[in-house]
């Protein structure tokens, strides 16, 4: 399985993972994150009702609800 990758304006690729994190209220929670490098929870695809973008200033790709 390949990683989702995304490259940003400046030429740097990144990977989409995911990760289920407790809360301190007890409740978990699934979050995704990108990263230089591919790492366990690496995902194909982005996940349905996401689209991808770019921050403005350091050209870090986020997920952003549709």
């Amino acid at each position: 399985m390949a990683a989702f990758s995304y490259t940003n304006k400046k030429g740097q690729t990144y990977y989409l993972h995911t990760r289920d994190v407790t809360l301190k209220n007890g409740r978990v929670q699934t979050i995704y994150f990108f990263a230089r490098d591919v790492r366990d929870g690496s995902l194909s695809e982005v996940p349905a009702g996401y689209m991808v973008m770019e921050t403005t200033r350091t050209g870090m790709p986020v997920l952003k609800k549709k």
